[in-house]
């Protein structure tokens, strides 16, 4: 029996989420091999983002010229081997040069499977951006709380190995069941200048100050559980699987929740609940209590981002994965560049009072949340 369009989509943002979770606990297992700093540490994930920005308005624009289905099988199967690379990498520069690749290629693999989503909500009438989403935090929590064990019991190279073989087990099974969203041979080509409205940029803010705390807890918490509070490599793999693992629950129900309040409110009260829990990590006095804070900050956390995402893939007068590139771009700079300047400031301050930082720069997306009105749909039109 053939797979459905809504579960191939969700089986690539179940492995593109391992794969980033995958990344969590293996940064304070570089800091550890290559023996650096954390403002070393924060170059490394600055070129995770420097790949991303880079690599992701290409497959935006393979999105509009050839469809999401072909760009999303060619940044998945580049990237798959990467983590492995990674691993074996023997020194800084090499270290970072496949981080480099890393990020780009999970980036494009982010666009086009995104814009996948857009088009299977087309296709079905019926949201469901916040579930697919949903999928990517499962395997978050998957990489992030699998990853720290594998690890610490197998090594970080077998490590690599294991997440390759589920990876190109998922892609082997999902990519021909994909919708095919390809334009057809003879329609006609739309240009694929950036957008001159000024929406797409402003949801892109809007996701890039919901991302930046993500990217906080995914680069940052293992660190901060590990070395500020003294808990094993085990241990501190939960801090990003704690939000992941909420962010997971949440965004399974968010279709139905963003139904019943709408995209604005959703938002709205998704904005202060991720302050709270911020807060409560930053202020936290044990590794337990942290983690129940990013917990709580998945939840919030967790539905932001996909609003967004669908308010930009649902406007109309936009070239196919142009307003969703521009969005995604933004909103990745976030959890893929920010986290490097926090490397650089942990280095000068603990990260707790970081955190807190972060809980006010929440602020901005609360502000801002009447742009998200587009995400609102009905029959499968904006």
């Amino acid at each position: 029996m053939r797979m459905s369009f809504r579960a191939a989509v969700s089986v690539l943002f179940f492995v593109n989420g391992m794969t980033i979770g995958s990344w969590a606990p293996k940064l304070p297992t570089l800091m550890s091999r290559l023996e650096i700093s954390e403002s070393v540490a924060g170059l490394i994930v600055l070129c995770l983002g420097a790949g991303s920005m880079c690599i992701m308005p290409v497959f935006g624009a393979m999105v509009a010229r050839r469809g999401s289905a072909r760009a999303v099988a060619i940044a998945a199967w580049v990237s798959a081997p990467l983590l492995m690379l990674i691993s074996l990498a023997p020194d800084v520069w090499s270290v970072g040069a496949a981080v480099f690749l890393f990020g780009g290629f999970l980036g494009g693999m982010d666009v086009a499977m995104n814009a996948n989503a857009v088009a299977v909500e087309r296709n079905r009438s019926r949201a469901i951006m916040s579930s697919c989403h949903g999928f990517w935090s499962m395997g978050a929590f998957a990489g992030a709380a699998g990853g720290g064990l594998l690890i610490q019991s197998l090594g970080e190279m077998a490590h690599g190995a294991v997440i390759f073989a589920i990876t190109a087990a998922g892609l082997a099974v999902a990519l021909p069941a994909l919708l095919q969203d390809a334009p057809a041979g003879d329609a006609p080509r739309a240009p694929l200048r950036l957008p001159r409205s000024p929406v797409p940029y402003l949801l892109g803010l809007m996701a890039l100050t919901a991302m930046i705390p993500e990217g906080a807890i995914l680069d940052w918490a293992a660190v901060y559980l590990r070395q500020e509070m003294g808990s094993s490599l085990a241990v501190a793999g939960w801090g990003f699987a704690g939000c992941a693992a909420t962010m997971a629950v949440m965004r399974f129900l968010g279709d139905a929740i963003r139904h019943r309040l709408g995209a604005v409110t959703t938002l709205r009260v998704s904005a202060v609940i991720a302050m709270t829990g911020l807060a409560v990590a930053g202020n936290a006095g044990t590794a337990g209590l942290a983690i129940a804070g990013f917990a709580m900050a998945g939840i919030g956390i967790a539905n932001m981002v996909p609003i967004a995402f669908s308010a930009a893939g649902n406007m109309p007068g936009l070239a196919a994965g142009m307003g969703l590139s521009v969005v995604t771009m933004m909103g990745y700079s976030g959890i893929l560049l920010a986290p490097g300047l926090i490397g650089w400031l942990a280095e000068h301050a603990s990260l707790g009072p970081i955190y807190l930082g972060l809980a006010l720069l929440l602020l901005v997306p609360l502000a801002m949340s009447r742009l998200a009105r587009s995400a609102d749909f009905e029959a499968g039109q904006p």
